[in-house]
């Protein structure tokens, strides 16, 4: 049987994390090449590599600071050297500082917007550039918060910097709309892994008060925010364009 997204590359920024990691292998197991991109130094990606590879799948890692322009487009050309040409992005790579206004300093506030906002939009730029040069269509997706639309006193530069990213999926799906580029922001509340279980390891008490919190009483997995990834990624997704999947479990109704 053939698998949804064969023959087809996706390229996934901060790939070595819990959630990039899960995104990796639910493209993979859907029969997509992967183009891998972490700040994690080449022997850091082996696993998962290995893992790829036994899936049967193509595969390619980059160590590269998506914060950098120049860095991003060496990225994508050794990916399509590797891997033929991209037609689907996550835009996933992502830091967090805890601490309030008056406690985050100037450095922190900057890299965190540089990482979270400033990537994402190299990152997104590149590939998309090449599919237009390329008459490609296919899908973007940021890897967003519900912190986006949700103040959080302890993480003010995280919140910001996903809700810049949610406008800038709006700007882009209008842009790449009639070039047949779906455009879309997953939205996650409490996910058991990456920038949470950062956060959860300084303040273990305030995981199972998360989970408390959330109205369906779960806390997300990185395996379930991936399937819903892939979901917006199916070539058969024509219409579903600048909206944002909120996966939070109810939090934002509260």
């Amino acid at each position: 049987m053939k698998k949804l997204l064969e023959k087809k590359t996706v390229l996934i920024s901060g790939a070595l994390g819990d959630i990039g990691r899960a995104v990796a292998l639910a493209f993979a197991a859907q029969g997509a090449g992967v183009a891998l991109g972490d700040i994690q130094p080449e022997a850091a990606a082996a696993p998962l590599l290995q893992e790829l590879t036994t899936i049967g799948v193509p595969c390619h890692y980059t160590s590269v600071d998506v914060s950098d322009a120049v860095a991003v487009d060496r990225w994508l050309q050794a990916a399509e050297a590797a891997l033929g040409p991209v037609s689907m992005v996550v835009a996933n790579a992502a830091t967090v500082t805890i601490a309030g206004l008056y406690q985050v300093t100037a450095e922190q506030w900057r890299k965190e917007l540089q990482v979270n906002l400033d990537g994402a939009f190299h990152v997104t730029r590149a590939v998309t550039a090449r599919m237009l040069e390329q008459r490609i269509t296919g899908s973007v997706v940021f890897a967003g918060s519900w912190a986006g639309e949700v103040a959080h006193a302890h993480i003010p530069a995280y919140s910001v910097s996903k809700a810049g990213l949610r406008m800038l999926s709006k700007c882009m799906a209008l842009e790449l709309a009639p070039h047949g580029i779906m455009v879309n922001e997953i939205a996650p509340g409490y996910v058991d892994a990456g920038l949470s279980r950062v956060v959860w390891e300084q303040a273990p008490d305030q995981k199972e008060q998360a989970r408390l919190k959330t109205p369906v009483r779960q806390l997300i997995t990185p395996q379930q925010v991936a399937r819903e990834v892939v979901r917006l990624c199916d070539p058969e997704n024509r219409h579903i364009t600048g909206s944002v999947l909120l996966m939070d479990g109810g939090l934002s109704l509260l």
